[in-house]
């Protein structure tokens, strides 16, 4: 007996999808997990069981974040899979990709599977990015080809950074023979210790230690070299420093194959907004100068930079709140992102709806080679983003669906908010 496919119609939004170079009044048809017909508005014959009427908002291929920490095993005081992706969902990200930093670390293919099994509660799609040594201690490769059967997109250490030049060149090599980036949090960690914030004068006002961007840069120079030899992709995480993205830009002009993200806060707050101590503001990498900050806001412009993430850091506030230099790093930005990236980018900033539905879902999936996402085309998953790009809103941190509330943006006044939220053509957010 033949089952009844689910359908939806969703009628007469703005449809924004570089990878079709779309962006124009259509109608979407969803059938099961994929999208069955997109035609301009009134041009799909035949009914749905279900209709969404978008007229005056913006209907985008769902949002695609490649940095996230979802503390899932072993950290699930801060964050569970399930609330993280709810809160994912209500940020308009139908696909989230978890970092290796968990108890134990993803270094297995029974944890990067764990991960994903449906036990978690996920609401978004998981792509777990797995560790590149074992335990993330930089000494032994793990086994890439396991990880990635077991569904791992890429590889990393994330906030321990592989410092030594043969195990990196290694890791490399073998991500390339499987098609895979390496993802690199770029920081000397011999040039860090201790420090807390950006070396500035701000650090020497509060009398707390500063990160040079040497730190950064050093690295993005290092790993760009070793990219070039081994034909490798090399993915620069959260870049900051005006520094690092002149090497990432020089690397692209060489055809190296180098790409890099940014985060909302990178784009949007500076070291001086780290004020009086706020622990609600310190991440790593820190908030930068004025000038970096300047830099960023240019490369999302000109397309140096390729996407945004939001490296969504959950800690319990207890763990917040201590003195600064014991604070852990990290802030939450799943639900945050799509506001400062209206408010920042697109009013402020001028940049146009398809370069951020680019980097937001577009180029992401590119990235890591998530076929049939990143695109509303016939045949693509029905994972949709819908917004009012125009609709104010304030971010109030004690609503927020994540586990914690450990963010500078409470309180904020934001344009631009999610309405919906479809994950393999079901609705997963609305508004």
């Amino acid at each position: 007996m033949k089952m009844h496919s689910k359908s939806l119609l969703i009628r007469g939004g703005r449809v924004v999808d570089p990878a079709q170079k779309l962006d124009a009044v259509h109608d979407l048809l969803l059938r099961d997990d994929k999208v069955a017909e997109i035609a301009p508005a009134g041009k799909i014959r035949g009914g749905a069981d279900k209709t969404f009427d978008a007229r005056g908002l913006i209907v985008t291929p769902g949002f695609i974040d490649l940095h996230v920490h979802l503390r899932e095993p072993g950290q699930s005081h801060k964050e569970t899979i399930a609330c993280g992706t709810t809160a994912a969902a209500a940020g308009g990200f139908t696909s989230i990709c978890p970092m290796p930093n968990t108890s134990p670390v993803n270094d297995s293919a029974e944890i990067t599977q764990w991960m994903q099994a449906p036990e978690r509660g996920a609401v978004v799609n998981v792509f777990p990015i797995a560790a590149a040594t074992v335990g993330s201690r930089g000494q032994q490769l793990t086994d890439f080809k396991a990880l990635r059967r077991a569904g791992a997109v890429a590889v990393t250490d994330d906030g321990k950074p592989i410092l030594d030049d043969a195990i990196m060149r290694e890791a490399l090599r073998t991500a390339a023979a499987l098609g895979i980036p390496v993802i690199q949090h770029a920081e000397d960690t011999r040039q860090t210790k201790g420090c807390v914030m950006n070396a500035g004068a701000t650090a020497v006002r509060l009398g707390l230690r500063g990160m040079p961007a040497e730190a950064e840069a050093g690295v993005v120079e290092r790993d760009i070299r070793l990219a070039e030899q081994t034909k490798a992709h090399l993915h620069v995480a959260h870049i900051s420093t005006l520094a690092a993205l002149k090497a990432v830009r020089r690397g692209k002009r060489e055809h190296v194959r180098v790409t890099c993200e940014i985060t909302p806060h990178h784009f949007v707050l500076t070291d001086e907004d780290v004020g009086d101590y706020n622990t609600n503001t310190k991440m790593n990498p820190p908030l930068r100068s004025q000038a970096d900050r300047e830099a960023m806001l240019a490369a999302l412009t000109d397309g140096g930079i390729d996407c945004i993430a939001t490296d969504h850091a959950p800690h319990a506030a207890h763990e917040k709140n201590v003195e600064f230099d014991r604070a852990p790093f990290g802030i939450t930005g799943l639900e945050t992102a799509l506001g400062l990236v209206i408010t920042k980018l697109h009013l402020e900033h001028k940049i146009p709806l398809t370069r951020i539905v680019e980097l937001l879902s577009t180029n992401p999936a590119k990235l890591i080679g998530l076929a049939g996402r990143g695109t509303l085309a016939k045949g693509s998953y029905a994972d949709l983003t819908i917004f009012d790009p125009k609709k104010r809103w304030t971010f109030e941190a004690a609503k927020s669906l994540s586990k914690s509330k450990n963010t500078p943006f409470d309180g904020w006044q934001l344009t631009g908010k999610v309405v919906a939220t479809i994950v393999g053509g079901e609705f997963q957010y609305q508004a």
